[in-house]
């Protein structure tokens, strides 16, 4: 009983340990977010002394979040519509049927996910630039969908291998087209796996940094992420500040996001844990 006792403090102390490490730099943000420079240099862990709300407008301005945020939702939008519609698709066709070359696909796509996407840069910017797609970021968002499909469809696989075939079947028997199938039959039976996959790739395309700061080019094209980046260069590099208060105003939505969905994306990772 002692030896098991011994055993669960230790186990608390490490979990403990792991919340103040994940907490701490969000601690640091919040409390520095309403402070100004010269408190943040004095003692960057101390609470404000009041709530010093200038930061939120000066970074909101010089970052140009108002802009910034309505691009990062039509790239996050379009991204993630891409990638849900090719999973579906790809996913049903991986994990229902049986077909010459099934198995190079699956390879193909496990491949997919190791490759870096740094190898395609220089050819891609190659061809946006010959197409004048630079700084489209509808265009961009096919490049970020592209990377993330992968992941997607091996994920979607594991939703439709758990739903029983018996169900197609009997749609068949009773008359029903394709199209009826799969939008009022199987595709009701994977909504976890929609929401899983859409929760995956909206955190992914809203974080982007690389492409975004390769492809869109211009302040105009910026999202909200490269917006707060520039904060980085000019005259206020050192206003330590409005940068906290620029990534809380980042971080927010987001979060907000996520944590809305968890419940979603729990659920659904383990309903696609199956085995076949």
């Amino acid at each position: 009983m002692k030896r098991k006792k011994r055993t669960a403090i230790f186990q608390w102390i490490i979990i403990a340990l792991l919340i103040f490490i994940v907490l701490f730099p969000l601690y640091l943000v919040v409390i520095n977010a309403f402070k100004p420079h010269a408190d943040i240099v004095t003692n960057p862990i101390s609470f404000p002394k009041s709530a010093f709300l200038d930061n939120f407008s000066k970074a909101w301005r010089t970052a140009g979040f108002s802009r910034g945020f309505f691009n990062s939702i039509r790239l996050v939008v379009t991204t993630a519509l891409i990638v849900l519609a090719a999973s579906a698709f790809a996913g049903y066709a991986l994990g229902t049927k049986r077909f010459t070359g099934k198995g190079l696909l699956l390879s193909y796509f496990l491949l997919a996910m190791t490759i870096p996407v740094q190898l395609f840069l220089f050819p891609l910017y190659g061809v946006f630039a010959k197409l004048d797609l630079i700084g489209n970021i509808y265009a961009v968002s096919f490049v970020i969908a592209a990377i993330n499909i992968p992941l997607a469809v091996m994920l979607m696989r594991t939703f439709f291998v758990g739903v029983p075939m018996q169900l197609e079947e009997s749609a068949m028997l009773d008359g029903a087209n394709t199209r009826q199938i799969l939008f009022q039959i199987i595709f009701p039976c994977v909504k976890p796996g929609f929401i899983t996959v859409a929760v995956i790739v909206i955190l992914n395309a809203w974080n982007e940094y690389l492409i975004s700061s390769t492809f869109l080019q211009g302040e105009k094209n910026f999202t909200a992420t490269l917006g707060y980046l520039s904060l980085n260069g000019g005259s206020v590099t050192f206003d330590q500040g409005m940068k906290m208060a620029g990534s809380l105003i980042i971080v927010i939505p987001i979060l907000i996001f996520f944590l809305s969905l968890q419940r979603y994306v729990v659920d659904g990772l383990t309903a696609g844990s199956v085995k076949e």
